[in-house]
């Protein structure tokens, strides 16, 4: 067998090279002269808080923004799950009422629900978009419910409308958690600014960063604004004018935003449109041709929104590649294992629904409620951060040339599949193996 069709599990040769994968093609994030002058001059200005009077980086970082996004309001906190937590304490949510949280997403998420002393009520994920389904939001709202947590899993924007007009309905906040779609827009708005109030993160593995941690917080509701502002640092009134009094108004810790942060920021954000079209049309391409092979089922946008691909997920289908005695699981597990051998770094991407987390089974909350959730997890794998940087291409031509080689051998996979000692993702977590 030519040793360039062989399988690199089976001996063959890798098809994605570690000489392929070079910094300048998929590091991220992009560094450049900017970000360094924009880090010395934060060093030579000496403003190196959020307490700038109005003068420094973390100032202009929240004017910008909020300009970007079309919202009158932004705070910059320290990180995404800061500024969840601080748009529920801005809220003043009664402690023990009830907010709708997806079933599938990053915990940061649920936890700081959890943190201001809400039941998270977790809902099932439609099987396309991966967000929030509205049908099975409805159903979960009980008179204790108080708001919708809105989650743009891996950078498409949910379903706002459906969302909303459930949230009016019933006398509910929309709290938007826009932590992986920076950039993208639904019926024309960013996200960002499509909630009561709104929360992104700037950790640096996202598609807006910072050198580090950070978060945003937008509304155009300035009751709500202020509230975060108090809060950010130990529930002191420090805007621009005042002279500094020490009284803390609320009992709150410090979530402030540094300049070196905020400076960084600013440099990426000049970039993110750019970044963001070279980004849509480099993945497209990608997934066009991975969407040609039978049984691989890859992400799509509706034409009402616009998607970031902060994550590509990919659905396996066994039957659809011309094995339907193949169980899901074990298909994805065994093109897992290949696909990774010649050099694609496919991985899972939350391995149980929230619920099923160790750190949030007190609530006991059956995993078997979500079945949507249960069986994207099963059957699916993703693809992350090497498809940020706006030279990828390269990398990822060769990610769909091993994909198209596994998939010409798949005969030669399909029975080792078959054989494998397999157990679900979430089964080492839910037995207590997971430390």
């Amino acid at each position: 067998m030519n040793d360039a069709v062989k399988l690199a599990m089976f001996g063959g040769s890798r098809t994605v090279g570690k000489e392929d994968v070079t910094k300048a093609r998929v590091g991220w994030p992009v560094v450049t002269e900017q970000e360094h002058d924009a880090l010395r001059g934060v060093l030579e200005r000496g403003l190196f808080t959020s307490n700038d009077a109005g003068r420094g980086e973390v100032s202009a970082l929240q004017q910008e923004w909020a300009q970007y996004v079309g919202t009158r309001h932004c705070a910059a906190v320290s990180n995404g799950t800061a500024a969840l937590e601080l748009s529920l304490a801005a809220l003043d949510i009664e402690p023990g009422s009830e907010v709708l949280v997806p079933a599938l997403t990053f915990i940061g998420s649920a936890v700081p629900v959890v943190q201001r002393r809400l039941v998270p009520v977790f809902v099932d994920i439609d099987p396309v978009t991966f967000t929030m389904d509205p049908v099975a939001a409805e159903k979960a709202v009980t008179g204790r419910t108080r708001a919708i947590l809105a989650v743009h899993l891996h950078g498409l924007p949910c379903d706002m409308r459906a969302l909303r007009a459930l949230a009016d309905k019933h006398d509910l906040y929309v709290i938007e958690d826009a932590a992986q779609s920076q950039g993208a827009e639904y019926l024309g708005r960013r996200t960002g600014s499509l909630g009561d109030i709104n929360a992104v993160s700037l950790n640096a593995v996202k598609n807006l960063p910072t050198c580090g941690e950070g978060g945003l917080v937008t509304t155009d509701n300035e009751d709500l604004y202020e509230r975060v502002v108090l809060r950010r640092q130990f529930g002191e009134d420090l805007r621009a004018g005042r002279e500094r009094d020490y009284i803390s108004r609320v009992l709150a810790g410090n979530e402030k935003m540094s300049a070196v942060q905020a400076a960084f920021t600013r440099c990426q954000l000049s970039r993110l449109d750019s970044y963001s079209a070279t980004r849509d049309q480099l993945v497209r391409r990608f997934l066009g041709r991975l969407g040609s092979l039978p049984g691989v089922i890859v992400p799509t946008c509706p034409d009402d929104r616009t998607h970031a691909w902060h994550i590509l997920r990919l659905r396996f289908d066994p039957a659809a590649a011309g094995f339907p005695e193949l169980p899901a699981g074990q298909f994805r597990s065994i093109l897992h294992r290949a696909l990774r051998a010649e050099g694609v770094p496919l991985q899972p991407y939350q391995i149980v629904p929230l619920p099923g987390q160790q750190a949030l089974q007190h609530l006991e909350v059956p995993i078997a409620d979500f079945g949507v959730s249960l069986a994207v997890i099963e059957d699916s794998l993703t693809l992350q951060r090497w498809h940020l940087n706006p030279n990828s291409g390269p990398v990822l031509d060769l990610c769909a040339t091993a994909f198209e080689k596994v998939w010409s051998r798949l005969d030669e996979l399909a029975p080792v599949g078959a054989s494998m000692n397999y157990r679900a993702p979430w089964h080492q977590v839910m037995s207590g193996a997971a430390r």
